[in-house]
């Protein structure tokens, strides 16, 4: 069990919950550090010679270390297990014994040889929820695909939507795009470590469960509301994929993004902008109006935007009750206001021995701690803190 927090005397949220993790991927090892944010004890199995995600880029400019990974393998343990070999094997088998959740993404095919068979590991182990992370899940025609990030983007839908908006405005004769980053292999993570909590706590009910989890399914449910309008015969493209009003501007300092769909947002914003004369167009005051005349209003709000700074266009905005927020840079991302007084940042202890920060997590419980970052676990600590 997990320390109370020395701070309010409360557990962590998954205090006492035992994790093993066997990743190769962003999807996998995020689920695993959702879980170990809300105070799991996250084991990482490790092949010889460490995950590859060691390696992953980003690099850290001045230790080389891997910023994707430091994040990812944050406040867990690392333990060296290949279960191709008989000790590796008998390690498998003696941390299944203790865990709640395993969660990961072993190719289909090599499943069987490598001990994590759903039906054996079911039998064997009745009280364990198995959740397996794969690009396109580990059944159907797919099962066997592999998938990198820019396939995954694509095969949920959301690469045919991009760039759009003012993006597209700008630069329409660039070719579909990947979002920055892992976005893919993050919804993967959400809905992963999701249902592994779902099935855990029904395990007192019905036991263990198998849960099946596809990257591609995740991803595709971001685009919901494309799906929605696909099945009203609607077919968006990125060219049209825009808000009738609104959206992307440019500012004198950077970027905003604003939003209106309520008639007391469209109140505000027309206060914002000054009451110009423009506004007072009778017909502006029906919303469907509003919508056929989209490309008007924005060329009036693009001119007067461009003549503001975006801090001082969110605070008046923020006073009017009109939706707008400042795209920021990472380093304004780090040292905001907001972000400090909600204690968003964790200090984590790198291999290295700098100290960085990482987000703690993408949420925050009311009443009960999140488990500080900690440190990233050096390969195979497990094994030599056991021979000390």
């Amino acid at each position: 069990m997990h320390a109370p927090d020395s701070k309010t005397g409360l557990s962590a949220p998954l205090a006492g919950c035992r994790v093993l993790e066997r990743s190769r991927t962003v999807a996998a090892a995020y689920a695993g550090r959702l879980l170990a944010a809300m105070g799991a004890e996250v084991v990482m199995l490790e092949p010889p010679g460490g995950s590859p995600l060691r390696e992953a880029p980003p690099l850290l400019a001045d230790t080389g270390e891997s910023a994707l990974f430091v994040y990812l393998a944050a406040g867990k343990r690392s333990l060296v297990c290949d279960p191709a070999s008989a000790a590796g094997r008998a390690i498998l088998d003696r941390e299944l014994d203790l865990a709640d959740i395993l969660i990961e993404d072993t190719p289909v095919a090599d499943r069987a040889a490598q001990g994590f068979d759903a039906g054996t590991l079911g039998a064997r182990f009745p009280q364990l929820v198995h959740v397996s992370v794969l690009p396109f899940g580990a059944t159907g025609s797919k099962a066997a695909w592999n998938g990198e990030e820019v396939n995954l983007l694509h095969a949920g839908g959301e690469g045919y939507l991009l760039p759009n908006g003012l993006s597209n405005e700008m630069f329409p004769e660039r070719a579909p795009l990947k979002i920055y980053g892992h976005f893919a292999g993050y919804q993967g993570g959400v809905s992963a470590a999701l249902c592994a909590l779902s099935a855990w706590w029904a395990v007192p009910q019905c036991g263990g469960q198998y849960v099946d989890v596809s990257v591609q399914d995740a991803a595709l449910s971001v685009g919901a509301f494309a799906l929605q309008r696909l099945g009203d015969g609607s077919l968006e493209h990125r060219t049209m994929r825009r808000f009738r009003y609104g959206g992307v501007f440019k500012v004198r300092d950077g970027y905003i993004e604003l939003l209106t769909l309520e008639d007391r947002q469209w109140s505000g914003l027309v206060e914002l902008l000054g009451r110009p004369a423009w506004a007072d167009d009778a017909g502006l005051q029906d919303p469907l109006e509003r919508s056929r005349r989209g490309d008007e209003i924005n060329a009036h709000v693009r001119e007067w935007m461009a003549r503001h700074d975006a801090d001082d266009i969110v605070r008046r905005a923020q006073e009017l009750g009109v939706p707008v927020a400042k795209y920021r840079s990472p380093a304004e991302v780090a040292r905001g206001e907001h972000e400090r007084a909600r204690g968003l940042f964790s200090p984590v202890k790198l291999e290295s021995g700098t100290m960085a920060e990482v987000l703690l997590a993408p949420f925050q419980f009311h009443c009960s701690p999140l488990a500080r970052a900690g440190r990233v676990p050096p390969l195979n600590e497990m094994a030599r803190e056991s021979n000390q």
